[in-house]
């Protein structure tokens, strides 16, 4: 009797439901933490189910997710050019552009929480940082002034993005080894679908209904917590929450994880530059202002190919592989940015360049996961290479506007955009060759 009662209290407490979903491979999992510092970490396959219904359920609420939350501030464009004409008409172009740029910010910075509150707590964490961020559009629906919509928008809006947006996706990471470059792009399209919606669904609202900025904006709430509501449902972590420290001061010691973040932190720098200047280059071009708008639905129609299809191939040639390939492709096309000046070209432009930046995000999380010893520290590992890149949203836009207005025209920001996704593509390659594996290796 005294050894059965021992055998009770040695099991321990069961973990609910709500905070992870058990899988047999739990154990294994735990016990094989990836064992080498110094690199890309690798694991046996036995440690993820790597498929299964409960797990591509996982990915499909993962993009849900991505789809309401990181597609939604890619129709900041249509925000920008309301505010200008309306609410906001007596500030520069550039000063409202901040609203957004504090928002991406925010939206990366606010992984460098989620990521480690998921390790510690779970996918439940994901329900009321959707609350919030639900809340944050709603009061964007009420604001007049330029410091409403800064806190609103901008920094409510960021914060809640980012912590809903990363611990989603480091649940889909939990599950997949061999196809996690596969699921990561699946779950990852989710925002490009969502950055093909919302812009032409505010844009119609706004200037072609009778509906007002605030009911518009309300209708885009609703709709995100609808789509939210079953993602948070769905999405569970596999493994137990890890109890040590917060932060893990000790993935910076991993000399291959650091080049990785520094590549990350430039080349969300280069790709950002076109994306948000894409529509004001176009205008200036003789290119309409709605068929201009259109442009940030083409690029981000065709990230959603650049995010699952580079993501399959990651899985059979390696993520830095592809990262790298994402990072070079897109230097090469912003160099040919400004070569491109009527709108046929340019609308090829967009899709090209959706395409090659797309796979930038989907291979940058999972090469940052990749790194990772225990699979228990995905998600702080992505939040806090996220968080550091995240810095490229403030950086990025106010030296492009200073090009812009110190030359007037788009070259220099264009070159700028491109050495810097070259630099990104170059220190991915670095970060191979002080690796274990080698340059060479397929990771």
């Amino acid at each position: 009797m005294a050894a059965e009662d021992q055998s009770v209290k040695d099991s321990g407490p069961n973990t609910s439901d709500d905070q992870y979903a058990p899988t047999p491979q739990n154990e294994s999992a735990e016990s094989g933490a990836l064992a080498n510092e110094k690199g890309l970490g690798t694991s046996t396959e036995e440690d993820f189910p790597d498929g299964g219904a409960r797990a591509w359920l996982v990915a499909i609420g993962s993009s849900l997710v991505l789809m309401a939350t990181f597609g939604y501030i890619n129709s900041f464009g249509i925000y920008q050019a309301y505010y200008e004409a309306n609410q906001l008409s007596g500030h520069s172009p550039s000063s409202i552009s901040w609203i957004g740029s504090v928002q991406v910010f925010f939206v990366f910075g606010g992984a460098l929480f989620g990521g480690p509150l998921f390790d510690r707590f779970g996918a439940k964490i994901i329900r009321p940082a959707a609350i919030v961020y639900v809340f944050s559009i709603m009061m964007t629906s009420l604001c007049t002034k330029y410091w409403q919509f800064m806190l609103a928008q901008g920094i409510l809006g960021g914060i809640s993005n980012g912590m809903t947006m990363a611990p989603s996706m480091a649940a889909t990471s939990q599950y997949f080894n061999k196809k996690r470059g596969a699921a990561m792009g699946i779950s990852i399209a989710g925002s490009s679908i969502g950055g093909v919606i919302f812009p032409i669904a505010l844009g119609r609202m706004l200037d072609y209904t009778s509906l007002s900025f605030g009911w518009s904006v309300r209708i885009v709430g609703f709709l995100a917590f609808a789509i939210l509501a079953f993602a948070t449902m769905v999405i569970k972590a596999r493994l137990p929450p890890r109890k040590d420290q917060f932060f893990l001061p000790r993935a910076f010691k991993n000399v291959t994880y650091d080049v990785l973040t520094a590549a990350v932190f430039l080349g969300f720098i280069g790709m950002l530059t076109p994306i948000f200047y894409l529509p004001v280059y176009a205008v200036s071009h003789d290119m309409s202002t709605l068929l201009a708008f259109y442009l940030a639905a083409i690029l981000n129609g065709a990230s959603f190919f650049g995010r699952v299809i580079p993501g399959i191939l990651a899985d059979k040639f390696g993520r830095c592989n592809s990262l790298a390939a994402a990072l070079f492709s897109s230097g090469i096309l912003s160099f040919c940015w400004t070569q491109c000046t009527t709108n046929a070209s340019i609308i090829v432009f967009a899709a090209f360049f959706g395409f090659c930046t797309g796979a930038i995000i989907s291979s940058a999380a999972v090469a940052l996961v990749s790194c990772s010893e225990d699979p228990k520290n995905m998600g702080t590992y992505m939040g806090m290479g996220m968080g550091i890149a995240s810095i490229s949203a403030l950086v990025g836009p106010p030296v492009n506007g200073a090009f812009l207005d110190h030359y007037g025209n788009f070259d220099a920001m264009a070159w700028f955009s491109g050495a810097l996704c070259l630099a990104g593509g170059a220190a991915v390659i670095v970060a191979k060759s002080v690796s274990p594996q080698g340059v060479l290796a397929l990771t």
